[in-house]
């Protein structure tokens, strides 16, 4: 069976999600199980994304509005950028494979961390192209380090700022330093899933660079809107650059309930600031509480905390859902020694802390 498979596919890992909570419940037979794992809002939907997806649940037998014209108008005014700006995909992972689709041949390379998001190298890999993976340093991207790595077959760079699993991130200034430096011929991506958690003022506002160098820039709704399960994110870029991954992106690629729900979500100011304060405190809480624990664990500027641990990642992963407390292992990343928690709720935390108090004294 194995000569019917694409060679650049028989050995590649696929993307391993977050446990859900329900297949723990049977697994272990519990009740009530809280998720820490996939860096998800732990208030919920936008409710103002909830009235909007309600209200268009009657029109779901409808095919989508394929170009988003309600949406992008309306994110463009928020931006105050124009709407040939914008380009809209299944989550930010369909449009990492758009742009790989639209600007790279075969032959070419993709340069990224070694330690980021995971999709970058498993994408790339489905596409059959090169990728070079760069050592963090102290856990932050080294951007001088990816730069000496760019050559002529070089063509797309993944910047995740703030980086996932890290939490950390690059300054304005380093990455301004970047750009200067970057061939014409290479493009550079921003992954800025996390940035309405960013609490520092050096932190580089991408946008503006979009016009004088090759950049673009990803957002989404997963994280601080909570539309994690209807998969919308967008990308921000120069208009010639958006006609021709428009002629890449698959019809209808955004459905009409994801659409809405942004649209509402776009306008819940308050929902949006009511996350960072509880995302900011409970970052505070679980230093703290970290501390008193003696773990060491890096600071982030996300709604997430990589904390290392003095056993085997897996085995404390495993204790802690014995507990009913699903947090992220990080062996897939190569981190054997370290596990990756959401900010959650302050009853959630609290939870966290006291499980993995006791599962320490094991």
């Amino acid at each position: 069976m194995q000569h019917l498979i694409r060679k650049n596919i028989l050995g590649l890992s696929p993307y391993i999600p977050g446990k859900p909570m329900e297949e723990v419940k049977r697994e272990f037979g519990l009740k009530q199980v809280i998720k820490l794992a996939s860096n998800e809002n732990p208030l919920g939907p936008s409710p103002k994304a909830v009235v909007a997806v309600k209200r268009a649940l009657k029109q779901i037998n409808r095919y989508p509005d394929g170009s988003c014209f309600y949406l992008k108008n309306a994110l463009a005014k928020k931006l105050r950028l124009k709407k040939e700006n914008l380009i809209f995909g299944n989550g930010s992972d369909e449009l990492i494979d758009i742009i790989i689709k639209t600007f790279t041949e075969e032959e070419e390379e993709i340069i990224t961390a070694d330690i980021t998001f995971l999709e970058y190298s498993i994408i790339s890999k489905v596409n059959n192209r090169k990728i070079i993976t760069v050592p963090l340093k102290y856990f932050r991207y080294d951007l001088e380090a990816m730069k000496s790595k760019i050559n002529k077959k070089t063509k797309l760079i993944f910047i995740a700022n703030p980086n996932n699993p890290t939490g950390t991130y690059v300054n304005k200034y380093e990455v301004l330093d970047f750009l200067k430096d970057i061939p014409r011929h290479v493009l550079v991506v921003f992954d800025e899933a996390y940035d309405l958690f960013v609490d520092v003022e050096d932190f580089p506002n991408s946008v503006e660079w979009i016009n004088k160098y090759n950049v673009i820039v990803l957002k989404t709704f997963s994280k601080a809107a909570g539309l994690a399960g209807l998969r919308i994110g967008y990308a921000i870029t120069r208009p010639e650059f958006i006609r021709y991954l428009e002629k890449v992106r698959q019809p209808f690629n955004v459905n009409s309930l994801a659409q809405v729900a942004a649209q509402g979500a776009i306008s819940d100011g308050k929902f949006l600031m009511k996350t960072r304060q509880l995302v900011l405190a409970g970052k505070q809480y679980l230093y703290a509480a970290l501390e008193r624990l003696g773990m060491v664990y890096v600071p982030t500027v996300a709604n997430f905390i990589l904390i290392n641990t003095p056993l085997d990642s897996t085995a404390i992963f495993r204790e802690m859902l014995r507990c009913g407390v699903i947090v992220r292992d990080m062996k897939e990343y190569g981190m054997k020694d370290f596990i990756r928690v959401t900010i959650g709720t302050q009853r959630e935390n609290e939870r966290f802390i006291n499980v993995l108090r006791k599962v320490m004294r094991k």
